[in-house]
């Protein structure tokens, strides 16, 4: 399977040992309004204490190398005498880039100036230093799936001179650049964590929106299409795009950028003082022309292909990928992780044996109005976000990721299994050559007819870690988890397969004296039987083993087991050994958890990795291995709370049970 060849390779990682899995810590969650009130009561200022004003908020890395001398923190009142949140009347973004290395920030922050909505949402504008004000500031950004409000006070790092450390205004009394600053800072751990970054992330993080980047030398042939819908679409640039003017020669498509500096600017053709502005009628050069230095500045469309390397487009919609604007499209969001030995199976060019482990999601495209015009064709945008497990941003490098879709036919009755380790060696992926990056977001966009399909996102390597968000965007869609609950689907080979093995004899020894038998009584049964056809290891169940058992099948909460329940732990048992020998690879009488995943796949059973990992933990010893015995109590656990749910619910999603019937259920079990 072809791959796009990576940058940097990452040493493969140890094994799974005692380790445990670093979710994802989301962001500390302060009630701005209720910290408003209470300091305004208190007649104080505010003091955040999450993100102290201290070098710790700054950093500890190569930051401290270009601070100056002497950084104190200060009010903005202090350092000016009629200090401004946001002055509206201002079009320009007028920022300056401080000591952070973060123009990435500032680019993005750029084209979320040229929306003034979108601007207001991620800073709200009824914020001041007049009116209630108390030192208290607050922002919103889209973080991992959802919406947060970070709050922050206004104490800003300052030099000897009083000059803000960071980014500052063009307008020394103008102070919503740096506070936004500080609370993205706050967001992702210190000012030095926003020192490396792209420019799509934070026109994410702004917006909540779906990235489109086109390679600019292998720019499609319809750019200019796509830059003038991006313009007059709800869209976030990098640029600013207009239409084309008329030369003396012809029609020229021009582009307008605007460097975040401020200052640097083009000087090739269309430039301030390019003499290609001669060619142009009067009025359109009145229009367009502007002598200043100010970092905006016009290029062709073909200078901009060969000195810019991407162009990111941010859609609030992906109504992009669609010559009509406005419809209405679908988005659905799933959160995942990828925990080694369990769900961690890497892509199919590193380990294509453990790429049916990787968490599936079943995505049924329904055809709309639009796919019927367009031959049966349904654009769809499939984004993947990998989420850092540090507080710190910078601190937790980013993963290879990537992802694979499948053309399937599967029914949604179906989906509580995962696609079984074989098809995807007889099956092609739709995206034939997948993209794997080391980037915290791996976007495509499809053309894909009505159908099902299942997506299957990775780490590049097996065993690595990490949570991860899946996003869809389409006109019309279903997304579902596969095998993402506790239900399950018996196979009728568990009833009825071994029917014609169970040894009438055998039953009227050890049931002729006694009608029913106990825990102990069932131990010594257990452990007497001769199992000629599994001799790779010795069989051996403890009392507690046979108590567990008991207490599960003893339906009448008699403590013992009447041969009827005997027949129905016979049956099970000889089916699941037979399934822990064909999965016990190495032939330890143990399975790991790759092992364990695979041995409940085999039963038919389909439990979500959650219940597999937990279960693991439960039954496991403590290198989460699983003897025949601990997979028995297992195996029959799961059928008899599967059963039980069934029989209980009424609506087919939850059920409803009196306090002594859950007792009797969780204590007795």
């Amino acid at each position: 399977m072809p791959l796009l060849p990576c940058l940097k390779k990452k040493k493969f990682p140890g094994s799974l040992g005692k380790n445990i899995f670093q979710k994802h810590n989301p962001p500390v969650q302060q009630n701005y309004q209720a910290l408003l009130e209470m300091c305004l009561k208190n007649k104080q200022l505010f003091t955040d204490e999450s993100f102290p004003a201290d070098i710790s908020s700054i950093g500890t890395g190569t930051i401290l190398k270009k601070l100056p001398r002497n950084v104190q923190w200060k009010r903005p009142y202090a350092l000016h005498r009629s200090p401004v949140f946001y002055a509206a009347n201002r079009k320009q973004l007028d920022l300056c880039q401080g000591l952070v290395g973060n123009c990435w920030f500032l680019a993005a922050l750029q084209a979320l100036t040229f929306h003034q909505d979108i601007l207001a949402a991620v800073v709200p504008q009824n914020q001041s230093f007049e009116r209630k004000y108390a030192g208290i500031f607050h922002f919103r950004f889209w973080h991992f799936g959802e919406w947060v409000d970070v709050v922050v006070d206004d104490r800003l790092p300052v030099n000897e001179a009083g000059e803000l450390v960071f980014v500052s205004s063009v307008y020394k009394n103008v102070f919503w650049g740096a506070l936004l600053e500080k609370a993205y800072a706050k967001l992702y751990g210190s000012y030095e964590d926003l020192q490396i970054g792209q420019v799509s992330e934070a026109l994410v993080d702004f917006t909540g929106g779906v990235n489109i980047k086109i390679k600019l030398p292998a720019a499609p042939p319809d750019l200019w299409d796509i830059l003038t819908r991006a313009t007059y679409s709800r869209s976030l640039m990098c640029c600013q795009t207009q239409l084309g003017v008329t030369c003396q020669y012809g029609p020229e498509n021009l582009v307008r950028l605007r460097n975040p500096w401020g200052k640097i600017e083009w000087n090739g053709d269309w430039s301030d003082s390019s003499y290609k502005w001669e060619l142009l009628s009067p009025k359109e050069k009145i229009l367009l022309r502007k002598k200043k230095e100010d970092g905006e500045f016009w290029m062709s469309l073909q200078d901009f292909k060969i000195h810019f390397v991407d162009f990111v487009i941010c859609k609030l919609t992906p109504d992009l990928v669609s010559q009509e604007d406005g419809k209405k499209w679908m988005y659905s969001l799933k959160n995942g992780r990828w925990v080694k030995g369990s769900t961690a199976g890497g892509s199919l060019g590193f380990s294509k044996g453990m790429f049916w482990m990787n968490p599936q999601y079943w995505l049924n495209i329904l055809a709309s109005e639009d796919s019927k015009r367009n031959l049966g064709s349904c654009n769809v945008v499939i984004s993947l976000m990998q989420k850092h497990s540090s507080k710190h941003r910078n601190r937790a490098p980013h993963l290879f990721i990537g992802f694979s879709l499948y053309k399937v036919a599967l029914q949604q009755e179906e989906i509580n299994r995962k696609l079984p380790p074989a098809f995807f060696t007889q099956h092609q992926p739709v995206n034939k050559r997948q993209v794997f990056l080391d980037e915290r977001e791996v976007t495509c966009d499809f053309h894909l007819e009505p159908g099902v399909y299942v997506i299957v996102p990775s780490t590049l390597e097996p065993q690595q870690e990490s949570e991860f968000i899946l996003r869809v965007f389409s006109r019309k869609h279903v997304l579902r988890e596969m095998g993402g609950n506790t239900s399950f689907i018996l196979s009728k080979e568990i009833v009825d397969r071994y029917e014609g093995k169970i040894w009438e004899d055998f039953f009227t020894k050890h049931f002729e004296q006694n009608p029913e038998i106990n825990a102990v009584q069932l131990q010594r049964i257990l452990n007497n039987v001769s199992w000629r056809h599994f001799r790779s290891f010795r069989l051996s169940f403890s009392l507690d083993a046979c108590q567990s058992i008991l207490a599960l099948l003893d339906l009448n909460a008699s403590g013992t087991l009447s041969i009827q329940e005997f027949r129905v732990l016979w049956k099970r048992l000889l089916f699941y050994l037979e399934v822990f020998q064909k999965r016990d690879t190495h032939r330890s009488g143990k399975l790991d958890l790759v092992e364990l995943h695979a041995a409940v796949q085999e039963t038919g059973i389909s439990l979500s990795n959650e219940v597999c990992n937990l279960m693991a933990i439960r039954y496991g010893d403590p290198d989460l291995k699983i003897s025949f015995e601990s997979f028995m109590c297992f195996m029959l656990r799961v059928e008899i709370m599967g059963e039980a749910f069934r029989n209980l619910t009424q609506d087919g999603r939850g059920i409803y049970l009196q306090e002594s019937e859950w007792m009797m259920m969780t204590l007795y079990s």
